[in-house]
């Protein structure tokens, strides 16, 4: 099998950073796009941003230029460093794994990690 393991949310305030990682755990032989979506309460899941495994990124218009996703292919994991929070960036922010491919169990088509709050308040 393989997990998405998420760390990293937590309370700041607005203007502040935070860096959230995702750590793909399993015998995991490769993967192609890994990125973060977010959910805040009563809207629905948004694409933050994605990387290849070239390293390829592509960003939602509302954290252009603010966040930054990077991708460690050795260690399976992604990091989003997100500067000049506001307070809408405040959601559940969900790692999200495409075409894993596990060793001695075949491709996942996507995974998805269980989730990390994020909330931007003063």
């Amino acid at each position: 099998q393989v997990q998405l393991v998420e760390s990293g949310g937590g309370l700041v305030q607005p203007g502040g950073s935070l860096r959230l990682s995702c750590a793909a755990s399993g015998s995991i032989f490769s993967i192609n796009d890994m990125g973060w979506y977010r959910q805040a309460p009563g809207k629905q899941r948004e694409l933050v941003a994605t990387i290849s495994s070239g390293g390829s990124t592509n960003y939602a218009d509302s954290v252009r230029g603010r966040f930054t996703l990077s991708r460690d292919n050795a260690k399976n994991t992604v990091y989003l460093q997100m500067n000049s929070l506001k307070l809408e960036d405040t959601a559940v922010y969900y790692c999200h794994a495409v075409d894993v491919a596990v060793l001695g169990i075949g491709r996942f088509l996507e995974v998805w990690g269980q989730g990390t709050l994020v909330t931007v308040s003063s």
